[in-house]
């Protein structure tokens, strides 16, 4: 009896952890763009023009702006600047650099970059992420074209390894970036395309 009453309450958690943690991490946005922005709009705008909420619209429409402004060649050319500039400051690069590959890594416009692949590793055959293919773009005693660069994350998102790979022992993947991460961060217990809603074979 206790034994059900644990196994139900698990899956409780398993099915209601997902939807708390995704709609916290939407309202941990809204708060903290309406308290910045809100406050400042607070002490610009008369208080008969501010209203609740006005602080996360325009966040909203910030992003959209800066989005819009960056497909102007020039405006992506100054940006490019700040970065060199960002670059040449000792601690700040390294951070900065981090956090700008990671979102390079996810970018929709990146063809090769980020791809899913399955690699084989003494017999083992895993989910990894092609990072690099470009020989010339590692460090030179790396530099091997018949290689590819890629990441190995381990499940739960406890880490990871990079590992300089021959790309004969690699092959494609029939998983999007989203299906794969899901995957592989859940040790595979998901099993299937849940936004397709159907099963799908996976190659081990």
């Amino acid at each position: 009896m206790f034994k059900s009453i644990g196994t139900t309450l698990i899956t409780g958690i398993i099915t209601i952890l997902p939807i708390v943690l995704t709609l916290y991490l939407l309202y941990w946005l809204v708060v903290s763009s309406e308290e910045v922005l809100g406050g400042i709009l607070q002490w610009a705008l008369p208080k008969v023009v501010y209203f609740p909420g006005l602080g996360t619209i325009t966040g909203l429409i910030i992003v959209f702006l800066v989005g819009l402004l960056m497909k102007a060649v020039l405006v992506r050319q100054l940006f490019t600047f700040g970065e060199g500039i960002v670059y040449r400051v000792p601690i700040l690069k390294s951070v900065y650099s981090a956090i700008r590959d990671l979102f390079d890594f996810f970018s929709p416009k990146k063809e090769h970059f980020g791809r899913v692949v399955i690699v084989n590793v003494n017999g083992m055959e895993m989910i990894g992420f092609i990072t690099q293919e470009d020989p010339q773009r590692l460090p030179e005693s790396l530099r091997n074209p018949d290689s590819a660069l890629v990441y190995i994350p381990m499940s739960y998102m406890i880490g990871g390894f990079t590992l300089l790979i021959p790309k004969d022992d690699i092959k494609p993947c029939q998983m999007n970036m989203d299906e794969a991460m899901r995957f592989v961060l859940t040790a595979g217990i998901t099993g299937q395309n849940t936004a397709g809603g159907k099963d799908k074979a996976v190659s081990r």
